[in-house]
């Protein structure tokens, strides 16, 4: 009805500086309560090409500004997120179902650490200079921005992965055309409104909101965009590769994970139960770092196991708003008929579900009866060949297996496509070396989980992703470098 449709949040894309309204618009739902509450840009090639226009004529000032002056622009950017906090972490729980005190905690605050990160270390590169003094000649690197970088975001960690991509793109003076995901579009809108104030020019950060196969592939085709920052599927992945050949442009991609946990017998229980809960379902599962896949030595599996599922059934499930709650609600219905069916799969294999999906009940309050929430749910028994082993399920689902030696697990674990994350847990020092020297994994935690240090490379092998993102990773990927001889 027209007067519904009238309480509906409306966004715009943000394109050379202001807000264009679109010709179609896409629903977007309240994860929480299953009710549309948002209408998101249906946006394609006409936006895109707009928004590229803009860029390409912002980059010839943004990129002769010194990075002191980008910096200042990034840092009073960071201040200005800082000080929306909560209405930022109120509407990315709303928009995206997380925890509210996840997004309090986790998403707004990493948003703005990402632009001071940023807004520091360009302040802090250095180019190299070596001298031939046999043939007379000095050479020294320069590096310079590329131009318009097409940055594509995913919707389970909205303004934080955004940011992340944001935030080095333009401090290295590129301009840049985003697309976020038109899942959970509500923070990035809420941050174009800041841009000005914190003395962005106009048009050097420009979003355009829609549908990765719409506005993702026009972004990704554009001759004018030399390169794409993408953070999703590695399927998406693979298509933006085939896309993006003909222009040769350089990619980054950050995929998914089917990252394993290994704990060995002489592990810190009290510290690994704890964690490994937040590996695996922290933000829903939502992750593409979190765990799913539980290896633990036969001298403590029974015990490991028997805790760790007395744990998991604390967790409390319920609407995002409640500072109570742990698990807020999963993306969209589609997203949880998809998680819902692998713990079918592994029951039809005859692996056990010990709590969660179809073993417990899960009362929610009146009004988030039609939210797509599901309990924590740990699945054992299941075979190393299942889908529930290999695949990225991407939601609030474990699986825990046993192991004998430490040969055995290592090629265990590196029996996947994937390879971003892994976590080893032993109080052994040289075990823990060994073992991370020969997992097949781009970052690899000991006793602990998810601590970054953003100065360090971010990224994973195999089918997980190319290239790496970091405080000089992120350089080199936005900048490019040129190699200037001379003879004296």
């Amino acid at each position: 009805t027209m007067a519904h449709s009238k309480a509906l949040l409306v966004l715009e894309n943000f394109i050379g500086g202001k807000f264009v309204p679109c010709s179609s618009y896409i629903d977007s739902y309240d994860p929480s309560t299953g009710d549309i509450y948002c209408r998101v840009p249906d946006s394609g090639k006409e936006e895109v090409e707009a928004a590229v226009k803009a860029a390409k004529a912002a980059f010839p000032i943004w990129s002769s500004k010194s990075p002191l002056e980008r910096s200042q622009i990034l840092n009073k950017l960071a201040d200005l997120i800082e000080h929306d906090l909560e209405a930022f972490a109120q509407a990315e729980s709303k928009d995206q179902g997380k925890t509210i005190t996840f997004a309090r905690t986790v998403d707004i605050p990493r948003a703005v650490y990402n632009f001071r990160f940023f807004a520091s270390s360009i302040l802090h590169h250095t180019t190299e200079c070596t001298e031939m003094a046999t043939m007379g000649c000095t050479h020294y690197t320069s590096r310079a921005p590329v131009g318009v970088a097409g940055l594509i975001s995913p919707w389970n960690l909205p303004l934080y992965l955004l940011t992340w991509k944001v935030a080095p793109a333009i401090a290295c003076g590129n301009t840049v055309v985003a697309k976020p995901s038109e899942m959970t579009s509500v923070t990035a809108w809420m941050m174009c409104k800041l841009l000005e104030k914190a003395g962005v020019p106009h048009g050097v950060v420009n979003v355009v909101f829609g549908r990765g196969a719409k506005a993702g592939e026009a972004l990704v085709c554009h001759p004018d965009v030399p390169l794409i920052s993408f953070t999703g599927s590695t399927l998406t992945a693979q298509r933006i590769t085939e896309k993006s050949a003909p222009h040769c442009k350089r990619l980054s991609l950050e995929l998914g994970g089917k990252n394993p946990a290994i704990v060995f017998d002489d592990a810190d229980l009290t510290q690994c139960i704890p964690t490994t809960l937040r590996s695996s379902f922290a933000n829903q599962g939502e992750i593409c770092l979190c765990t799913s896949r539980i290896f633990v030595q036969r001298g403590i599996y029974s015990e490991f196991l028997k805790r760790f599922v007395a744990e998991a059934k604390k967790w409390k499930v319920g609407n995002p708003s409640d500072p109570t709650v742990d698990v807020g609600a999963l993306i969209s219905k589609e997203h949880l008929e998809k998680v819902r069916s692998y713990v079918k799969k592994a029951q039809a294999e005859g692996a056990r579900v010990l709590c969660g999906e179809g073993v417990d009940s899960l009362p929610l309050p009146t009004s988030n009866q039609k939210g797509y929430f599901m309990l924590p749910t740990i699945i054992t028994e299941v075979k190393d060949e299942s889908c529930c082993m290999q695949e990225e399920i991407f939601g609030p689902v474990t699986c825990v297996v046993a192991f004998d030696t430490e040969e055995e697990v290592i090629k265990r674990a590196n029996s996947v496509k994937y390879g971003l994350a892994a976590t080893v847990w032993s109080s052994n020092v040289g075990r823990v070396h060994r073992v991370a020297k020969r997992l097949q994994s781009g970052l690899v935690w000991t006793n602990c989980w998810l601590v970054r240090d953003l100065n360090l490379p971010f990224g994973g092998m195999k089918a997980s992703g190319i290239g790496r993102e970091g405080a000089k990773d992120s350089y080199e990927f936005f900048t490019e470098v040129k190699t200037i001889t001379i003879k004296h």
